[in-house]
């Protein structure tokens, strides 16, 4: 099968398709790892909703979506970034997603995004305002039963003058949790707002920090996902964590290192990546598993350029790719996404991730995916 594509000076030449599509295994109960896939949302295409209006989803989608990543044994990390939280879905609608996904598929491993959304940082007057807009998702994921994963706060990261002041919000935050949550350390590079969280500017600081809120409230920390695109930052956290506290990978450049991991430990899994990546990832932990650490570095670690594409700078904008995979491989039947962010890339980043998909077998059906590719061609006059 063949497919014109062009080049950066929009030169046409004929793409010979030669991956063969992945089949679909789900992950071993007994896994060797922990694996969370951070889903993507799809948006309603005919909403009369101008960008940066309430988000309004393709319900039966989005659902869709969510029981295909539950029926691969893979974990959902539901609303949080990869949803487009904080960047088209608002607090109200992150709710009603935690709350329908709770419904649909009660029995999944789901842990649900809680953090500041509904509070304006630039409302925020102190940490004090910070606590209680937490309190508030708290017992609203709590209220359906849901697991929490602790998010960065915009609104903290503009109010707190110390590391002290985020010592004392997620102290009192995570003794109103009542299971174990996952805390979550997001890099400025996916979002610039949260530069010097933690009341840090430099890793080292903002590290003590955080191993300070784990080792105060063990009892209620399952773990950590750390964003920060750089794999000795992670290794050199994961060794100084509790016994009993796990670190999930949100490293996106470089995660099947990190998976596998060293004679000192390793890392489970938090990634945006894995939403495109769900049959690839459960096949390979599953070889992990097996004692074939050749044969989940030979399946994974092919990925890793998709995934660094996807995830180039401005990385906030990764959101853009992973639903552009997921409209190739007909999980939704169109390429809209909240607040226009369809837009946010250029062709020639289109024309690369359809390439290392379809090379990696990420491309469920070939034929599907190349009629859409070259739907998005005509749109754009190639």
């Amino acid at each position: 099968m063949k497919i014109a594509l062009p080049d950066s000076n929009g030169v046409l030449s004929n793409y010979e398709l030669t991956g063969t599509p992945i089949e679909a295994v789900p992950l071993d109960p007994e896994a060797a790892r922990v694996v969370f896939s951070a889903a993507h949302v799809v948006a309603d295409p005919f909403t009369t909703a101008d960008p940066g209006g309430n988000a309004e989803l393709d319900w039966d989608a989005t659902m869709a979506f969510r029981r295909y990543l539950a029926g691969l044994g893979l974990g959902i990390a539901e609303a949080m970034d990869t949803a487009q939280r904080g960047m088209g879905l608002d607090w109200a609608g992150a709710l009603e997603l935690i709350t329908r996904t709770k419904a649909e598929i009660p029995d999944a491993l789901v842990f649900n995004g809680c953090g500041t959304d509904q509070l304006d940082p630039a409302q925020a007057r102190s940490p004090d305002d910070v606590r209680a807009a937490y309190f508030e998702q708290v017992e609203a994921i709590q209220r359906v039963n849901g697991r929490i994963i602790l998010m960065a706060s915009r609104a903290l990261a503009r109010v707190a003058s110390s590391p002290d002041d985020y010592l004392r919000v997620y102290r009192d935050v995570l003794s109103a949790c009542e299971q174990p949550v996952i805390l979550h350390w997001l890099g400025e590079m996916f979002d610039p707002e949260l530069a010097g969280y933690w009341g840090a500017e430099t890793f080292d600081t903002a590290l003590e920090t955080v191993l300070c809120i784990i080792g105060e409230n063990v009892g209620k920390v399952d773990g950590i996902k750390i964003s920060l695109l750089d794999k000795q930052k992670e290794i050199l956290m994961r060794r100084r964590l509790p016994e009993g506290v796990k670190m999930y990978t949100g490293d996106d450049f470089n995660y099947p290192e990190l998976i596998a991991g060293d004679e000192q430990g390793f890392s489970h899994a938090l990634l945006g990546i894995f939403d495109p990546l769900a049959p690839a990832a459960a096949r390979a932990v599953n070889q992990l598993g097996q004692g074939d650490a050749a044969g989940f570095r030979e399946l994974l670690e092919p990925t890793v350029p998709l995934s660094r594409l996807i995830f180039r700078a401005p990385t906030q904008y990764y959101k853009t790719g992973v639903v552009f995979l997921a409209w190739l491989n007909g999980f939704q039947d169109h390429f809209i996404m909240l607040g226009g962010a369809q837009a946010m890339r250029p062709l020639p980043y289109f024309v690369d991730c359809f390439r290392l998909a379809e090379t990696n077998g990420l491309l469920r059906d070939p034929e599907i995916a190349v009629a859409r590719m070259q739907t998005l061609l005509r749109l754009y006059g190639a």
